[in-house]
């Protein structure tokens, strides 16, 4: 299913058959008069419904396939995409290139820390090589693109500004919007580094644009707001993490999740997210608790600061 959201831009449900797993993933597809451009075409388990959805838009090519960070979700169906659609050039970080013409070792990995969620995602399939590039900045039609280096979620992340539209992937965290307010997480893996995020938070809040488009999910007219807020959470995080790096989980966990609840203006809303979605964020919430201690840890953050 694709949604309409201004005249030319679409967000596209990527539905996964797991409890919980619904207005989690979305890729963007913008149909100008004269380009087409996909941002994350999203894991390889999903390409058949993406591709039937850009049947039914009657959408026959796409010039340029964007990917915000090279991870399984966003990422793993770019082979199969690139075989149905041979002439899209696909822009992403220069360090992701490897791990796209020669998809195994992101594979191990990925399965050696997802577990069940990497095979829900399926093995991604080598992109050809000559189908890679970056480019800071080109034209797409009438539109101006840019590209911005974001790390932070990932090493290899980028950011891009379509016209007014700021595509962030997860660089400014995991979003979901509610009747009447809203959700907002940092996704912190094994790799994350604190500093580049917040750094890369900076960036953004530099970017003028009046719409936010998240990998994870959905979409916000209130684009400084949202930054603000993302950037005040990194710091809190930071800040209650630190106090109780000391515990061992699962009450590391616990006690910061006990902590965050009643501060972080983001988490606020936990319990009005549907039971299932709840369930959800409550294991990935570990783990990014999990990876934010981790990077903390790397730069010899101490219990005292």
């Amino acid at each position: 299913m694709a949604d309409n959201i201004q005249s030319k831009l679409h967000i596209i449900h990527l539905k996964l058959p797991k409890e919980g797993f619904h207005h989690f993933l979305c890729s963007w597809i913008y149909k100008g008069d004269d380009a087409v451009i996909l941002v994350d075409p999203g894991p390889r388990s999903t390409m058949p419904e993406l591709l039937r959805v850009l049947e039914e838009m009657k959408i026959p090519h796409i010039d340029h396939i964007l990917l915000t960070h090279i991870h399984l979700d966003h990422a793993g169906g770019l082979g199969k995409l690139v075989e149905r659609y041979p002439e899209a050039e696909v822009v992403c970080h220069p360090k992701g290139f490897q791990h796209l013409f020669n998809p195994s070792k992101l594979w191990q990995a990925s399965k050696k820390v997802l577990y069940e969620t990497a095979m829900l995602y399926e093995e991604p399939l080598p992109v050809p090589k000559d189908r890679l590039e970056f480019r800071s900045d080109f034209r797409a039609g009438n539109l101006k693109v840019n590209a911005y280096e974001t790390p932070g979620h990932a090493p290899h992340h980028l950011c891009f500004r379509i016209g007014d539209m700021l595509f962030v992937g997860e660089a400014a965290g995991i979003f979901y919007p509610m009747e009447k307010s809203l959700y907002l997480r940092i996704a912190s893996p094994q790799g994350f580094d604190h500093r580049d995020y917040r750094k890369s938070l900076d960036i953004l809040k530099n970017i003028d644009a009046s719409l936010i488009c998240y990998g994870h999910w959905g979409m916000s007219g209130e684009v400084r707001k949202l930054l603000d807020m993302a950037l005040a959470q990194a710091d809190l995080w930071a800040e209650v993490i630190v106090e109780l790096s000391n515990l061992e989980s699962p009450s590391f966990e616990e006690k910061v999740f006990e902590a965050l609840l009643a501060r972080d203006a983001g988490l606020s809303s936990f319990y009005e997210l549907p039971a299932d979605v709840r369930k959800r964020e409550t294991y990935f919430l570990g783990n990014s608790f999990r990876g934010f201690r981790h990077s903390l840890e790397k730069w010899g953050y101490k219990k005292t600061l």
